[in-house]
């Protein structure tokens, strides 16, 4: 098959209403297409989505936990001491010689880097200033906590995993 070979076919298809010719010859091969099925805009089916379902604002609380597979939230009971509960930032419950680290931040406290990991403080210990105490998790980023005083562990306030409110207290110390 020579160039006039080809020029005749494409002349054939132009003046035809074939859209594809294919003539295959030993080793030869060759397929023409008519250029409007070439350059044809690809129709696409719309996307289609489920409808959203919004709950009230009143009703948001309460699906929050089963949706998260936590259990249903349970109605605060009152405490029935005379002696008022003492609230996360709240330091007239300890006594005056312990000094406070709070959290800098809201999140998710964490005793030590990984599950497995031993913890980076634990009650007794002395730490000095700059030591890591904890980790707070917030928004997906590791935050270290170090000490800003030397001293002894008297107290841990926050059970591993927990969340935390900004300055929350979080350990107790006994200043060196």
């Amino acid at each position: 098959m020579n160039l006039d070979d080809i020029q005749k076919l494409i002349k054939i298809i132009d003046e035809s209403n074939l859209d594809e010719v294919i003539i295959e010859e030993g080793n030869f091969k060759i397929s023409l297409k008519r250029a409007s099925e070439l350059n044809a805009p690809q129709q696409s089916s719309p996307l289609m989505f489920p409808p959203q379902y919004f709950p009230q604002m009143g009703a948001l609380p309460s699906m929050i936990p089963q949706q998260l597979g936590g259990p249903a939230p349970v109605a605060q009971q009152p405490a029935t001491s005379d002696a008022p509960a003492a609230k996360p930032g709240d330091s007239s419950a300890t006594p005056s010689r312990y000094k406070e680290i709070r959290s800098p931040m809201v999140g998710t406290f964490y005793r030590s880097p990984s599950p497995e990991a031993h913890p980076y403080a634990q009650v007794g210990d002395s730490i000095t200033k700059g030591k890591v105490l904890c980790i707070i998790e917030a928004m997906k980023l590791m935050n270290e906590i170090e000490s800003d005083m030397d001293g002894t562990i008297v107290k841990i306030l926050v059970e591993n995993s927990q969340p935390i409110e900004y300055d929350q207290v979080l350990f107790l110390i006994d200043p060196a």
